[in-house]
Formats: C-alpha cells, sequence, structure tokens
C-alpha cells in the first residue's frame, strides 16, 4: 500500500527523473553524456555496496537481468534523443510503461488490476496517440521561416521517434517489473540499488577495452551537467527501487509517470521545444490514465 510519504518520494523521484531526462536531451553529444552518467551512477552503485555490503544471491539473477535490460534502455534514450523532441518522445516512452508494468505485476506477482486500472490502461493509449497528433499538428502549423513553407514530413507522425520511443516504453515496463522481484528477494534495498548501478560501469569498460578512449574526452561543462545528470537519475530511481519494497509496482510506476508533466514544462522552459494546449492536454490524459493504472493499490 503507497504510504503519504511513499506517494511524496515517488513524485519528486518523477520530477527527478524528467529533469535528468531534460540533461541527456539537452546534452552537445548524447552518447558522451550517457556514458559520464554510466561512470557516476556506476561509481556510486560501488560506494553504497561498500557502505552496506553485497546483494543477497536470491538477488543475483534479478541483478543480471536488469542491468542488461538497463544497458539497452540507455541505448534507446540516445537514439531516441538523437531527433526527438524531449516533449514528444518522454511522454510516450513513459506514458507506454505503466500498463506494461501492471500487467507484469499482475501476472508475475499476483498484483491484478481492477476495472478502474484497465480504464487508466485505454486513457494512457488515447493519451499516447493524441500526443503524436499534436506533434504532428504543430509542425504543420510551423512554417519554415527560411523559404515560408513547412518543413518537409510537416504534418506527419515522426516515423523513427515514436518506435524507439515506444521500444524505450518496453525496456522500462522490463526492467521495472525485475526490480520490483528483485528489491523483495534482496532483502536490502540499497545493496540491491547499488550492485545494479555498478552494472552500469560496463559501458566505460567496453568502451576503453575497444580502445575508444577518445570518447572521454569531454567538456569540462558537459561533464559536469552529465555527472549530475546522473547522480539525479541514481536517486530518483533509487527512491522507486525503495517503494517496490511494500507497494505493488503497477501503483509506484503509474505515480512515476506523472514525469510526464514536469517533462513537457522542462522541455519547453530549457529547451525551447513548443508547449501547446494539445501537448499539455495528451501529457494530463497520460498522467491520469498512469494514475488509473494504480488506483486500487
Amino acid at each position: 500500500m503507497l504510504t503519504p510519504f511513499s506517494i511524496v518520494l515517488v513524485l519528486s523521484a518523477a520530477f527527478l527523473h524528467a529533469s535528468w531526462n531534460a540533461l541527456l536531451r539537452g546534452g552537445a553529444d548524447r552518447t558522451q553524456s550517457m556514458l559520464i552518467m554510466n561512470i557516476t551512477v556506476g561509481s556510486a552503485g560501488l560506494a553504497m555496496m561498500a557502505a552496506v555490503g553485497l546483494p543477497s544471491s536470491a538477488s543475483a539473477i534479478y541483478l543480471f537481468a536488469s542491468g542488461l535490460i538497463h544497458l539497452v534502455y540507455n541505448a534507446l534514450l540516445v537514439r531516441m534523443y538523437r531527433s526527438g523532441d524531449l516533449g514528444e518522445t518522454y511522454p510516450v516512452a513513459r506514458g507506454s510503461s505503466p500498463a506494461l508494468v501492471a500487467l507484469g505485476g499482475s501476472l508475475l506477482a499476483g498484483e491484478w488490476m481492477n476495472l478502474i486500472g484497465t480504464v487508466g490502461i485505454g486513457l494512457v493509449c488515447a493519451g499516447i496517440f493524441l500526443l503524436a497528433v499534436a506533434r504532428a499538428r504543430s509542425e504543420k502549423a510551423a512554417p519554415d521561416f527560411a523559404s515560408d513553407r513547412a518543413a518537409p514530413g510537416a504534418g506527419r507522425l515522426h516515423a523513427m521517434n515514436l518506435p524507439a520511443a515506444l521500444a524505450t516504453g518496453i525496456s522500462i515496463a522490463a526492467y521495472t517489473v525485475v526490480d520490483g522481484l528483485g528489491v523483495r528477494a534482496s532483502g536490502n534495498w540499497i545493496a540491491y540499488t547499488g550492485g545494479l548501478f555498478a552494472f552500469f560501469l560496463a559501458v566505460p569498460l567496453w568502451y576503453l577495452a575497444r580502445g575508444r578512449r577518445t570518447v572521454f574526452a569531454v567538456p569540462l561543462a558537459e561533464a559536469g551537467k552529465a555527472a549530475s545528470g546522473g547522480l539525479i537519475s541514481l536517486a530518483a530511481y533509487g527512491a522507486i527501487i525503495w517503494a517496490m519494497q511494500g507497494s505493488a509496482m503497477g501503483a509506484v510506476s503509474a505515480l512515476r509517470e506523472t514525469s510526464v508533466v514536469f517533462a513537457a514544462l522542462l522541455g519547453a522552459v530549457f529547451l525551447n521545444e513548443r508547449l501547446t494546449g494539445s501537448r499539455i492536454a495528451a501529457c494530463c490524459i497520460i498522467a491520469v490514465g498512469a494514475a488509473c493504472v494504480g488506483w486500487r493499490y
């Protein structure tokens, strides 16, 4: 059951998650930004295990599976943000995951949804559709000022951006369910979180093994921004792992995905992305649907 403290904590994690995604989306080189984030959270994960000990052997299989899924997720994030706006891609990625998490929780942990949860799934899907339509309409209305014509492809959905965002949503759902099961098997959420984030050091080690040292040549300002994003991401997901110890995965995921509203605002304020009424409405529908998925919990 979600307590008031849990609700405040998960909502805070939602804001933090939107914030580090905005930092990644605004980075000069997103591959390098993600690399610095991986180094930061991986080092923090080692420090956490040094402080509280190693995760239990019962959670090892979940840690390994989640670590692999997170690597896929990070690669999808980089791909998604190369061409997609934060306000377009982030809500699709985050908004598509609660229904999948609730389904996984039902099948694997007996956390079955009620009618309101089922309605929530429909609202999430409707919100995603409206978001895509709002994006297409905003492009159609925005002229190419250099030629006073609409940009090529205006008024159409981004064929490459949306599939990448949906694939990201699937990976989010997968690692959320795995970690929900894993933290319950571990008995120590700090050790589990530390073990999970230590896994992220595999990425920089892979680059070093391939001799690609130039990728580490990141300007100090960009490195600082990416490292900050890494620490924010650790705090955000650490809070989620803590919450999933005793609360239903669907409920935690649904509340977390209110971050789509924060993402839309951050994209408009810091990334100069257009915040139209249609986008706001779509993000709100996704957030309401996500809340409905976890209503009974």
